[in-house]
């Protein structure tokens, strides 16, 4: 919005030009979509428990850990709507609306969020972690991941090569099956994150990491100079998801305000199915979906734990970890899950900074 109202009005004054910079609207995206949620989260927090949108933190399939969180009783949950409400607020006041990548980023967390939505509706109405069928939201997932697939699929202007980084020039064409792997990273980048999303302020202080390393990757992908100097793909328009980037990690610190240890709201699938979905479709704009999964890594080693816990237990009869996500078994070993959390935010710092490492390890 103020790149339509306000960029125009430099032909009465040089101080307007500012709203054509890329860099001077991330910055307000991120700070908006970080005070919406500094302001906005008591109202919706109240707004919640008023509507009895809480959810015990006893979880039905994971009697192990019951007494560790039984001191915290039952907290709001769904607070995702404050989340994805600070970055659609965000982008549509920052945002230059008429890129294509910035829209669809957003059609991305409308609609992963919408399916979050109905899940946690539905586990509270149910009174239990039955929401929606997994295959319900599979197939959600799958529509969206296929439409945008097979859309850039049909550019011509978009490229279907996998980049490979620390390798220069290194990429390999994926032709048709550039379109079941989109789907591929969207719906498991959305279903990482929601699995990482299991102790306060883990996944989205994690995901505030990850957002902010993207951030930097996409306005440098938007850059032809730059681009063509570190070696990485240019991608025409990219950029502007520097802008929404920005907003996600804004959102995502604002809402740690209220969700680190002890949390005072959960951000439920609405918030967790919607950044995870967000994050992926980002790098797959900007052709990174290798390096997602260094910035990302502890998304990936959560699903990886799960994976591994699950195969070991039907092939071998046990299990390699007390309980999976990995964040629980580090519970289970004795850990506090606020030292867990920091932890892992630690490693997720460090993931971050090697993703953008390979910008020149090249």
């Amino acid at each position: 919005m103020f790149y339509y109202l306000l960029y125009p009005l430099r032909e009465y004054s040089f101080f307007f030009n500012i709203f054509k910079y890329i860099t001077f609207r991330t910055v307000g995206a991120s700070v908006t979509a970080f005070l919406l949620c500094l302001l906005l989260g008591p109202i919706v927090i109240k707004w919640l428990t008023r509507l009895s949108v809480v959810n015990a933190t006893q979880r039905e399939y994971a009697e192990k850990i019951h007494a560790l969180y039984a001191a915290k009783g039952s907290v709001p949950t769904m607070g995702g709507v404050l989340i994805v409400g600070a970055i659609l607020i965000a982008n549509l006041l920052w945002g230059n609306l008429s890129n294509q990548f910035l829209i669809w980023s957003l059609i991305v967390v409308i609609w992963f969020g919408m399916i979050g939505f109905i899940d946690d509706l539905l586990k509270l109405k149910r009174k239990n972690t039955r929401g929606l069928s997994s295959l319900v939201k599979l197939i959600g997932q799958l529509v969206l991941g296929c439409v945008i697939g097979v859309y850039f699929y049909r550019d011509p202007a978009f490229s279907k090569f996998l980049y490979v980084p620390f390798f220069k020039e290194s990429a390999l064409m994926l032709g048709v099956w550039f379109i079941p792997f989109v789907i591929f990273v969207l719906v498991g980048s959305s279903n990482a994150l929601n699995l990482t999303d299991g102790l306060d302020g883990l996944a989205v202080g994690c995901l505030a990491f990850a957002a902010g390393a993207f951030s930097i990757l996409t306005y440098l992908a938007g850059h032809a100079n730059f681009a063509k100097y570190l070696g990485i793909p240019f991608v025409a328009g990219s950029g502007e998801l520097s802008v929404f980037c920005a907003s996600l990690v804004g959102a995502s610190v604002g809402f740690l305000w209220f969700n680190s240890y002890p949390a005072t709201v959960m951000m439920g699938d609405t918030g967790s199915l919607s950044l995870g979905g967000a994050l992926g479709a980002v790098a797959i704009f900007i052709k990174s979906e290798l390096v997602l999964l260094v910035v990302g890594g502890i998304f990936v080693w959560e699903v990886l734990s799960v994976i591994v816990q699950v195969f070991s237990f039907r092939v071998f009869g046990r299990r390699l970890f007390l309980m999976s996500p990995y964040h629980h078994h580090l519970q289970l070993k004795g850990l506090p899950e606020s030292k867990v959390t920091i932890r892992l935010w630690i490693v997720a710092f460090i993931l971050a900074l090697i993703g953008l490492g390979t910008l020149k390890l090249r």
